[in-house]
């Protein structure tokens, strides 16, 4: 992580974000802006990792994560909340958002998630794996009426395995080693598989394929 760009209005938490951020990366910038408005323009600068509050006074975590994305699409969003019940869960991960974590949940677990996002692998605190886990199950967890649902997309045999391995976070260059392919070859197929379950992340990706079956939750 080179730059970390904070945005959360109220000093207490930014504090708090900026020490499991320190924590975790050392060697990196950390940059702080209180509003959606003001993150707008620390984006102009290459930003490695967003960490945003999901509830701002001009704005929301999911209207962040899309402007950062549009910018700077490698980087990593994690969204932080103080509910269980956060009503951003899915829209933010439709967004693109790599992780979901409570600000309640002790500081060196917060410190190995974001390491865990760093390293390609998505993090989610434990109320918010449970949510997602009751939508593709069934149980009763509704997600917002205009999020996209991938349940009739078929896949073919080839997309099928670069979708199985994107989720058990293996890198492009891994995957290609695995499967006898070019990185460009596999980029491709990465590229296809997003549009057709129209998808933007990771995160998304990972769980269409809990959802089928391809991986363990």
């Amino acid at each position: 992580m080179k730059r970390i760009l904070i945005v959360e209005a109220n000093a207490g938490p930014q504090g708090s974000l900026s020490q499991v951020a320190a924590r975790a990366f050392p060697a990196a910038q950390v940059v702080h802006t209180p509003s959606a408005a003001a993150a707008a323009g620390k984006m102009d600068r290459p930003v490695s990792m967003l960490l945003v509050d999901s509830l701002l006074t001009d704005g929301d975590a999911p209207a962040v994560i899309r402007s950062l994305r549009a910018q700077h699409p490698n980087a990593l969003a994690v969204v932080f909340t103080r509910s269980a019940d956060d009503e951003g869960l899915f829209p933010a991960l439709r967004e693109g958002a790599f992780g979901y974590l409570l600000r309640t949940q002790p500081a060196e677990d917060l410190v190995a998630a974001l390491r865990q996002i760093a390293q390609g692998e998505p993090a989610l605190a434990p109320p918010f794996s449970r949510r997602v886990l009751l939508y593709f199950s069934g149980g009763g967890c509704v997600m917002p009426a205009n999020s996209s649902r991938a349940s009739d997309v078929e896949l073919n045999a080839r997309e099928t395995e670069v979708l199985q391995r994107v989720a058990k976070g293996y890198t492009l260059p891994e995957i290609a080693a695995q499967l006898g392919l070019s990185r460009h070859t596999v980029a491709d197929y990465v590229k296809k598989i997003y549009r057709k379950l129209n998808v933007s992340s990771r995160a998304e990706a990972a769980l269409e394929a809990a959802r089928r079956g391809l991986v363990k939750p």
